[in-house]
């Protein structure tokens, strides 16, 4: 397996020192600087955890949506990109795994200071439940299936994804759910108030900039992985050659 280069690993260090700095900058503005919040107090304060991960929990799938396409596109144009599409796609769905996991393990806390239960069967969470689940099969049928279409299936199955993630986002507009209303663009009450902005922009920085780290480490390492793959293939080629001979 070859090495990362000295320029991407000095990157890769980088923009990691700067993630963690911006995510220490974000947890102080969300525990100790921001005023606990009126009405839910402390509690509240998961706020800045949750939704910014929710938020990310619906773009990294169109991530994945849009590499399976270009692998669709380019696997009988040119294999080389069809290969890395691959690759960005693989990593875009294990990075969605986590935050929607992240997403509703920090949605079922909230839930169980202001509801008093961990888990109902709201249109909110269960569509977001279901975007789990979707991306779990992905990656499962990654790992497991004995078939030659193995990619071709699973970009197949993330339109299913793209088509659910408009359903979760839509579900506290379109129904009656038990899910708080929007934050942004809700109505006359939506929004938040100045001194939670701070705490809010920070963590969504900081998700952002994690999220997009490991998405890069993750596709390199599939990258990588491809590779080896092929020099290994290669050389099992040149071996039979030589035996034939």
């Amino acid at each position: 397996m070859q090495p990362l280069s000295r320029t991407t690993r000095i990157v890769g260090a980088l923009w990691l020192a700067v993630t963690l700095a911006v995510m220490a900058q974000g947890f102080r503005e969300a525990i100790f600087l921001t005023p606990a919040d009126a009405a839910q107090g402390d509690v509240g304060r998961i706020f800045y955890y949750h939704v910014p991960i929710a938020m990310l929990s619906l773009l990294f799938p169109y991530v994945n949506f849009a590499a399976s396409l270009a692998f669709l596109f380019w696997r009988t144009r040119n294999p080389l990109r069809a290969l890395t599409s691959d690759a960005l796609a693989l990593a875009s769905a294990e990075v969605t795994i986590a935050y929607t996991s992240i997403c509703l393990i920090t949605g079922s806390i909230w839930g169980r200071a202001a509801w008093g239960i961990w888990w109902t069967w709201d249109e909110r969470l269960t569509s977001e439940l279901i975007l789990c689940l979707i991306y779990i099969a992905y990656v499962m049928l990654r790992r497991f299936s004995a078939t030659g279409q193995t990619q071709t299936l699973a970009a197949v199955l993330s339109v299913f994804a793209a088509v659910d993630v408009p359903i979760v986002y839509m579900s506290i507009r379109w129904w009656r759910t038990q899910h708080p209303a929007p934050v942004f663009g809700g109505g006359p009450d939506s929004g938040m108030d100045k001194s939670m902005l701070p705490a809010f922009f920070w963590n969504l920085a900081t998700w952002t900039l994690w999220g997009l780290f490991l998405l890069t480490a993750r596709f390199l390492l599939e990258r990588r992985n491809q590779m080896t793959e092929q020099d290994e293939a290669l050389r099992a080629i040149e071996a039979s050659l030589e035996i034939s001979q």
